[in-house]
């Protein structure tokens, strides 16, 4: 994910009664028929709620050794260790320091998997919990260490309910996430021969209010792109200046008034993502500045943008091209290309909308909340597990406004209330359940 430092606005308790939460603890089975259905279920929360405090522990562990991409050894050996202890079986030898639990019910049936990632940020940004990162210069501040802790969890109450599983359950703990590299580089090296899944399902925690869950079908995110535009040397920083100013405005699409970049709006019930009238939907824009340089004679001007609309991606470099040849560089032009650009999270469609139906089904409509946007700067490389998986990625609420705690990743202040690992093992340890008991 993209280094982003911004500071959430902290909503008054309207916003909580505004986004609808479910605070209560106790299991709501709406549509459930059968006895035996309430009664798995019921085991979730209970189990959920008796190995909680050892899940905070284990995530604390996780957040004062942080490990960068790459270097997940010690993080990589606590997994191991807590799966094994589990009973289940554990493979280390994909890629990397991955790690891989297997968990076959006692009946025959589909597979399904589940990822959490691992890797810490390069970061030295103010943390305000009392269980500080032990390594300078790295910290948790994405909430990967939340989301090892969910993952454990979902696994050891899916073997306590071994009885009531038809099927395997794949744990996939994926290092490397922050490159972009490690869902990939597990593909590449053969995960798929090893494990079969029919499913996939992850999450990440992020700003909007803990015990609530968000998801959409299709795009997750805006899609992200770095542009290049490569000249003969030649224009003055006034005429680079004024071409750069014709180039963000071309690649500029938003609502009047509106400030899509802003989003510390994403969890405004007025503007952001829960409401059909989102500001963060159906928009392009860049970084706002570009990063201009010379090299053997040439000049090169780049800048990140984001668009929602994956239909006008194409459209885009002739566009540019032509403002330039417009505004009389046509001769200076060497080329326009994207240079960076990783695929990004869509969820399945069907998947999608029977997960959201099971969820709150089970327990309450308020529990999964309506998602109309896309988020921009930010991304994931579980798309790499999509294209080969039909999966399902969630937003995991992880902000407590009340109490000040802003789950805004990659900035600073980045905290995470630690009930949302009790949020994300109850509801998704159920819905894997539910999935897995459905033809």
């Amino acid at each position: 994910m993209k280094r982003l430092t911004l500071t959430l606005l902290c909503f008054v308790s309207s916003l909580l009664s505004a986004q609808g939460l479910n605070s209560k603890k106790e299991l709501i089975v709406y549509s459930s028929t059968s006895i035996n259905k309430k009664s798995v279920h019921q085991s979730v929360q209970q189990e959920t709620d008796r190995i909680f405090d050892k899940l905070v522990k284990i995530r604390r562990e996780f957040h004062e050794n942080p490990e960068l991409a790459g270097h997940e050894k010690q993080t990589q050996e606590k997994i191991k260790q807590y799966l094994l202890d589990l009973g289940l079986e554990v493979k280390t030898d994909i890629y990397g320091y991955s790690v891989v639990g297997i968990l076959k019910g006692d009946q025959k049936g589909k597979k399904i998997a589940w990822r959490s990632d691992m890797d810490a940020l390069p970061n030295d940004y103010p943390d305000p919990e009392t269980f500080k990162s032990k390594i300078k210069g790295i910290q948790h501040g994405c909430g990967h260490d939340i989301h090892m802790a969910v993952g454990l969890g979902i696994a050891e109450v899916l073997s306590k309910n071994k009885k009531s599983l038809k099927g395997t359950v794949y744990f996939i703990f994926q290092p490397e996430e922050e490159t972009f590299k490690g869902a990939k580089e597990m593909l590449d090296k053969g995960l798929l021969s090893i494990i079969n899944p029919d499913e996939i399902y992850g999450l990440h925690v992020t700003a909007i209010p803990v015990g609530q869950i968000m998801v959409k079908p299709n795009e997750m995110f805006a899609y992200q792109k770095r542009i290049r535009v490569q000249l003969k040397n030649g224009l003055s920083e006034e005429e680079t200046k004024g071409l750069t100013k014709k180039i963000s405005d071309f690649l500029s699409r938003i609502q009047p008034g509106t400030k899509p970049w802003e989003l510390q709006s994403i969890v405004d019930p007025k503007i952001g993502l829960t409401n059909p009238d989102t500001i963060f939907k159906d928009y392009l824009f860049t970084d706002g500045k570009f990063t201009t340089y010379s090299k053997n004679n040439e000049s090169f001007l780049e800048t990140y943008l984001y668009e929602t609309n994956s239909s006008n991606l194409d459209k885009i470099i002739p566009g540019v091209q032509k403002i330039i040849e417009d505004s009389g560089y046509k001769d200076k032009l060497l080329s326009v290309s994207f240079i960076q650009g990783n695929p990004t999270v869509i969820n399945e469609e069907k998947l999608t909308t029977s997960a959201k139906k099971i969820l709150q089904n089970l327990y309450g409509k308020n529990t999964v909340a309506a998602d109309y946007g896309q988020v921009p700067f930010f991304n994931d490389d579980f798309s790499y597990f999509q294209q080969k998986i039909p999966g399902v990625y969630f937003f995991l609420g992880g902000s407590n406004f009340k109490k000040g705690v802003i789950a805004m990743n990659h900035s600073l202040d980045f905290q995470v209330d630690e009930e949302s690992i009790r949020t994300g093992v109850k509801n998704f340890s159920s819905l894997l359940i539910e999935r897995l008991n459905r033809n």
